[in-house]
């Protein structure tokens, strides 16, 4: 029952709702929007309900044997209450409206808040007709049409089968697959009323030789959103080739000089430390923490000339990609830097609240248990004007990063990223294969040297975690020229 009339306190615990169980449509309406209300009858200034429903499966193979199917499903949502520049966020797994109501009123009791009197009155909040990215673009029929456990497995096992063939000195294989499937719901007081179903697919190998004392290990991975084939499409025989071939030079590599080299980074992964390095110092999370040194730099130079950077989720099947934010705004394009000039920043809407930077549909959490924040979408250096030849060329002695690893960033930028396959550059010519390098740096020094930028622009997909859990992310640049980097080695 939706109430005709305004209705007052004392009659919430009569009203019955029939929403939707198995799935959220427009019978979510009338109870979110008594909800809604209630809210702002008690004092908030803003409410916002976020409703999710997932199914999720990883499956693991190592070597011959599927050793792990992992599955789970979950619903839940979470209500976000905002008093001034104060909010405070509750999660319930109680999707009931008596659930909901009672999330709702911990809420406001956090900022000090409590319901109206039993004769107050509960205002309407107008939703807008639900903005339905689901229904609209064809997504109810993806979950079925996606690969089932037993199909999984034998494709996993193909995969490791191939791995084996093509690699030599093997200590281990896996390949490994994620499918997960989310349905949300956003509902807020600014009239705010948006539905959407994201799928988001992985899948990879890693590939551990040994041979006496010599050891390597080569990763890859790939992802995608929107295809329930995509499984049935990876192509693991020219993966396989490629993982093989990289472990099979860096198992008898020679160990990295330490030292300042200028460097060429490879595109797709590379992206992974502008990403790290500056991206997030980019986000207005970190603006409100006094975490970037770029706070007050918009419209200065904060890059090399040759540098122009985006953040986004439009992209076709991209990792990042969303038709919407986890706070129901609809994906767009953000400059972020153009020509070595800052731009814009990373924004939420609390974010945009408290710093004054527009929103840019970045909103985005884990699931419903976190609060959105300002979080990258698909991240990436866009293309320059030189070629491959041209950056190579430019070096007579330097260092070639074809696989990035794994590192860490320091709160204000500070790095150190492993590079898992690298190559020594004379005279413009890639010689012998090196290991043991560890890219050292600062960001907002880094940013400055990297003076030329190829025009092969790749996209590798990525995982980021952040103060609002681990969201799926693009990270990606052309390859790239960095006139100087310390270099940890041996």
């Amino acid at each position: 029952m939706h109430p005709s009339t305004l209705l007052l306190t004392r009659e919430l615990p009569n009203l019955q709702y029939s929403s939707t169980r198995d799935r959220f449509d427009e019978t979510w309406e009338a109870p979110l929007s008594t909800l809604l209300g209630l809210g702002r009858a008690a004092g908030a200034d803003f409410v916002e309900f976020f409703l999710e429903r997932v199914n999720y499966i990883n499956c693991l193979a190592e070597d011959d044997t599927i050793t792990s199917i992992s599955p789970r499903l979950s619903t839940g949502a979470g209500v976000r209450v905002f008093r001034g520049k104060a909010d405070c966020y509750v999660s319930t797994n109680d999707l009931s409206f008596t659930g909901l109501k009672a999330a709702l009123e911990k809420g406001l009791s956090i900022l000090g808040l409590q319901l109206p009197a039993p004769n107050g009155y509960v205002p309407e909040i107008n939703l807008e007709l639900l903005r339905d990215y689901a229904t609209k673009k064809g997504k109810e029929s993806w979950l079925a049409g996606c690969s089932s456990m037993r199909e999984m497995g034998e494709i996993l096992l193909d995969a490791n089968a191939q791995l084996k063939q093509k690699a030599t000195h093997v200590q281990s294989r896996r390949a490994v697959y994620f499918r997960d499937w989310q349905e949300v719901l956003v509902a807020a007081s600014d009239g705010t009323f948006a539905r959407d179903i994201r799928l988001t697919q992985s899948v990879g190998y890693n590939l551990l030789c040994a041979d006496g004392a010599n050891r390597s290990s080569i990763s890859k991975r790939v992802g995608s959103t929107s295809e329930p084939d995509f499984l049935r499409s990876w192509n693991y025989q020219t993966d396989a080739e490629e993982v093989a071939e990289s472990a099979g030079k860096m198992l008898y590599a020679d160990y990295v000089e330490s030292g300042n080299y200028p460097i060429i980074m490879a595109n797709e992964f590379g992206g992974v430390i502008f990403h790290e390095a500056c991206g997030h110092l980019l986000e207005t999370t970190q603006i409100e923490r006094k975490t970037t040194p770029f706070a007050d730099k918009k419209g200065e130079k904060i890059a090399h000339e040759s540098l122009t950077a985006w953040d986004e989720g439009l992209s076709q099947d991209a990792f990042g990609t969303i038709d919407m934010d986890d706070e129901g705004m609809p994906a767009q394009r953000t400059l972020l830097i153009e020509n070595g000039i800052l731009k814009n920043f990373i924004s939420d809407r609390t974010g945009s609240m408290r710093t004054g930077h527009p929103r840019t549909g970045s909103g985005r959490r884990q699931n419903y248990t976190y609060a959105a924040a300002s979080r990258m979408r698909n991240t990436y250096i866009a293309p320059g004007n030189y070629t491959n030849e041209d950056l190579f060329a430019s070096i007579d002695k330097g260092i070639y990063c074809k696989k990035m690893g794994g590192g860490s960033v320091g709160p204000t930028g500070q790095f150190n990223f492993a590079v898992d396959e690298a190559y020594l550059i004379e005279n413009g010519k890639i010689t012998k294969p090196l290991k043991g390098a560890t890219l050292i740096g600062d960001a907002q020094e880094i940013m400055n040297k990297i003076s030329m930028c190829s025009q092969d622009l790749g996209l590798a997909a990525g995982f980021c975690g952040s103060v609002s859990g681990s969201v799926y992310v693009t990270v990606g640049q052309p390859h790239i020229k960095v006139d100087s980097i310390t270099v940890g080695g041996r």
